[in-house]
């Protein structure tokens, strides 16, 4: 289960990453108070922070994925960490200070999600090159379950500082929370990477890496499964509050028990996916999907508060086992010189889903109720993941004959 961090990179690079996504994920929390105690509670200014974070995301993950294919993924990450805990420090300052307007909450929410769609893709391509192949799966299982465990202590630490301290103060520690990123890839061994040889800068390379997707049937269905579960699926921003507040009639802290139910499911699911070797097969990342989709459709219809969250904690776990697998799968089928681009169009689909599809379960939970959208979106999880199955395997079958049919003699054509 930990055999990745036998590999001393690998080491530095997941220390780094415990401290910095708790910090990160502090922010998230502290971020979002700000921005209410600045508009007077305003839930559309809420909304327009969180907008202006993730769009760039839709705009630059691709290009993060292209650059990553060009230059040298750990300077690459080095400078964008340093970019991310410049924009945090900045923040913190300003509201330590107690000079900080709304306006300038946006414009360093936007810096912010700029480095943010540059390093993600450059980071899910690193690993690679930190762990090689037959770790892989092993290593991103890992950094689900650091992930999961940051999203879990990171809100409740960051509660308590803002009590005793303010949000500004959390922000600062967010800022140095990065040093320890930063020295982790500083300290790692260059000679001990991976690497695969940089791609040469050239007009058209990122319809180069669409072509390449586009020519490979199982790929191509992967992302067309991560696209479809993610955006109706994985939207637990939206689902949950209207399980918790519209359908049961309860407080914040069913909410709040209802996301870490979630988050306690995905460790789980973590903690599978790192137990796994070698490449995932299919049959897991379907049969995780399929799984995920069947949970949250039950875990929708259930009659009580109670029925609801125990369901969901296999949802949560199926839902990391797929998101694992799948990763896994993507950067394992893919030619080194093509990663970078290909785990930028994963990252756009990934999360660039999430704004896309919170706006039609929105509509459907205000026409059709509080249940209507973790039921539909189970359900849509579900049919899309039997349609792509089902379309990847008559693709594999004709390649399969294509492969076996005997090449054609001109010759006998003539005769005949």
């Amino acid at each position: 289960m930990w055999s990745s961090l036998r590999v001393r990179n690998y080491r530095l690079f997941a220390g780094g990453q415990v401290v910095s996504l708790a910090g990160t994920w502090m922010q998230r929390i502290a971020q979002d108070w700000l921005v209410l105690e600045l508009s007077h509670s305003s839930p559309i200014a809420l909304g327009v922070a969180t907008a202006l974070q993730f769009a760039p995301t839709l705009l630059l993950s691709l290009w993060g994925g292209v650059l990553a294919d060009r230059y040298d993924k750990r300077r690459m990450l080095v400078a964008v960490q340093a970019g991310m805990s410049l924009c945090a420090l900045t923040l913190g300052l300003l509201d330590v200070g107690g000079v900080v307007r709304l306006w300038q909450v946006y414009l360093l929410c936007v810096v912010l999600g700029v480095f943010s769609a540059l390093e993600v893709p450059v980071r899910q391509a690193f690993v690679a090159e930190l762990v090689g192949p037959d770790q892989l799966t092993n290593a991103v299982g890992l950094n689900s379950m650091t992930f999961n465990t940051a999203r879990i202590a990171g809100p409740s630490i960051a509660g308590v500082l803002i009590t005793a301290v303010g949000t500004g103060w959390v922000f600062v520690i967010n800022a140095a929370s990065f040093v320890a990123v930063i020295a982790a890839l500083m300290l790692m061994d260059p000679a001990k990477l991976l690497r695969s040889a940089p791609v040469a800068r050239r007009r058209g390379q990122l319809g180069e890496g669409l072509r390449y997707v586009r020519s490979r049937p199982v790929l191509s269905g992967l992302l067309a499964m991560v696209f479809v579960v993610s955006m109706f699926g994985i939207n637990f921003s939206v689902t949950l509050p209207l399980l918790s507040r519209n359908v049961f009639h309860a407080g914040p802290e069913a909410y709040g028990l209802l996301t870490t139910l979630i988050a306690a499911g995905s460790l789980c699911g973590a903690v599978v996916g790192a137990r796994r070797v070698g490449r995932p097969r299919l049959r897991v990342v379907v049969g995780s999907a399929l799984v995920f989709g069947v949970c949250e459709t039950a875990a929708g219809l259930m009659p009580t508060l109670v029925g609801t969250g125990v369901l969901l904690v296999p949802t949560g776990m199926a839902a990391l086992v797929f998101t694992t697998a799948a990763n896994s799968s993507v950067q394992l089928s893919v030619d080194p010189s093509m990663r970078g681009r290909v785990m930028g169009l994963y990252i756009l689909l990934f999360l660039g889903s999430t704004p896309v599809g919170a706006p039609v379960l929105g509509l459907l939970g205000e026409r059709y109720g509080g249940r209507a959208p973790t039921v539909v979106g189970g359900a849509c999880s579900v049919l899309a993941v039997l349609v792509v199955a089902l379309w990847m395997r008559r693709a594999l079958r004709r390649q399969a004959a294509d492969r076996e049919s005997p090449a054609v003699d001109p010759l006998r054509i003539q005769q005949g």
